[in-house]
């Protein structure tokens, strides 16, 4: 949640921005809701399962203004002086969960607490080229030692050509002006530490004259795939995004910023960009899940069948729903007090649920 203010202070203008450590995706919608208009986030996992949580996240929140990779740091040869904002959520000793999860106290130890702050600053130093001069780069841990936590931003700062700033947090906060922990004692929620810094010169660790895009275009043999027409109805502001095909999906992803999208694509493993709008089920277009959660739906493309509490559960746990009889047939789209929860297709007697099968409940808390 400080990050909010952080970025309502330091960003006032579009931003391609990088979330580098992201899943399970708190900061990227938080980041996606906050950054001005017009600006890009890329969020990036390296653990594969997790970047699968992160995508799902990222969907959910159906701003089409995001890519999802799933990289190491060291992956983004590419992408020198590229980003105008760094969130780095190191991992970390995880001390500020001893509160949350007791568990958490018996995996503690000062040999993990050692491989922390230099993995730490290994991931700092290889994406640090990518920052833009005069960028901003937020770094935080849910940790409390200074090995990690101040000894690594004066590191930046002496090593990396940084500037820390303030966070200005307001006196009844119970925060200090810079390198701002939470401790929860004194504030509500569990531990945490945060910084910002401006990048202010390349330093010494600075990757930008031995970086190069790998050559060649995005993956994909044969002719392109001509577009379906019906597919640009079913967004709004179609005008505003490219519409292509990968692999028999078709998808939509901001014009504004294609050139970075295919940038992203030619180096790094992308798992999720922009809009899935349908694939081809047989001969015929099926909408996709990331369509009915966009911000870019147009609603007036499909037939909308409103339910209630127990058919949104039954919905979501991916059983079959009986719509009132005189549902069209075809694909409807599930709302739930008028929000989209996705696809079914009806075909009279029944509904067949199009909710993917590893994103359903399998119990309620």
């Amino acid at each position: 949640m400080f990050l909010s203010h952080v970025l309502r202070e330091y960003v006032k203008e579009p931003v391609v921005a990088l979330d580098l450590c992201a899943a399970p995706g708190g900061k990227s919608t938080l980041a996606l809701s906050e950054l001005p208009e017009g600006s890009l986030l890329m969020a990036n996992e390296v653990v594969r399962q997790r970047a699968n949580i992160l995508a799902e996240n990222i969907m959910k929140w159906g701003n089409p203004n995001c890519i999802v990779t799933n990289n190491y740091a060291e992956d983004f040869q590419a992408f020198s002086n590229c980003f105008d904002l760094i969130i780095c959520d190191a991992p970390c000793s995880g001390e500020g969960m001893f509160r949350k999860d007791p568990d958490s106290i018996n995996e503690w130890s000062l040999a993990n607490v050692d491989t922390c702050w230099r993995r730490q600053r290994d991931i700092v130093s290889n994406i640090w080229h990518t920052l833009k001069e005069g960028g901003i780069f937020i770094y935080s841990t849910c940790t409390y030692n200074p090995l990690e936590d101040e000894e690594n931003v004066a590191w930046m700062a002496k090593s990396l050509g940084a500037e820390v700033l303030s966070c200005h947090p307001l006196k009844e906060w119970g925060l200090t002006e810079t390198n701002t922990h939470f401790y929860p004692h004194r504030i509500k929620g569990e531990g945490f530490f945060i910084s910002v810094l401006r990048k202010t010169e390349q330093g010494t660790r600075s990757k930008e004259q031995g970086a190069r895009s790998k050559k060649g275009g995005a993956k994909g043999k044969g002719q392109k795939t001509k577009i379906p027409a019906e597919l640009k109805y079913w967004l709004t502001e179609s005008d505003q995004f490219t519409l292509f095909e990968e692999q028999e999906e078709f998808k939509a992803f901001p014009t504004v910023h294609h050139d970075f999208h295919q940038l992203a694509k030619n180096n790094l493993k992308v798992i999720h960009a922009g809009i899935e709008l349908a694939f081809l089920k047989g001969k015929n277009l099926q909408p996709s899940q990331s369509l009915a959660l966009s911000n870019n739906l147009n609603r007036e493309a499909f037939p909308t069948a409103e339910v209630d509490e127990q058919q949104a559960i039954a919905y979501l746990r991916t059983e079959a729903l009986q719509l009132p009889a005189d549902t069209p047939k075809g694909y409807v789209l599930i709302t739930y007090h008028g929000h989209p929860l996705g696809f079914v297709k009806n075909i009279g007697n029944r509904a067949n649920n199009l909710y993917p099968a590893e994103w359903r409940i399998r119990r309620l808390s």
